[in-house]
């Protein structure tokens, strides 16, 4: 009964937090896209799409996935940060299309 308590209190508390600290942030380098799982890109690219999807349809989760790609693997991202690469790929299609 014990250990089936504290693998419940294990399940509930650790589990989600080794969840969440896998999940790319703004802060990460762009450097750690290329070995984020797919899953983390589709989410960190979905909650993009979301946030800027508003300022132009087409800045959606498959644009965040194809223009953080050829950022991440063109040339040595060095110290950026996906927030600066994000600024970057919005900055590109900012302006709706006519």
């Amino acid at each position: 009964m014990i250990r089936r308590r504290s693998a419940l209190v294990f399940c509930l508390i650790v589990l989600p937090s080794i969840a969440e600290a896998a999940r790319l942030t703004m802060d990460d380098k762009v450097s750690r896209w290329p070995r984020a799982s797919t899953d983390e890109k589709i989410d960190f690219a979905t909650r993009m799409g979301n946030a800027f999807s508003s300022l132009n349809a087409e800045l959606d989760k498959n644009y965040f996935i194809r223009c953080l790609e050829e950022t991440a693997n063109i040339g040595n991202p060095g110290e950026i940060k996906l927030e600066s690469a994000v600024k970057m790929c919005v900055s590109v299609k900012k302006d709706p299309p006519e």
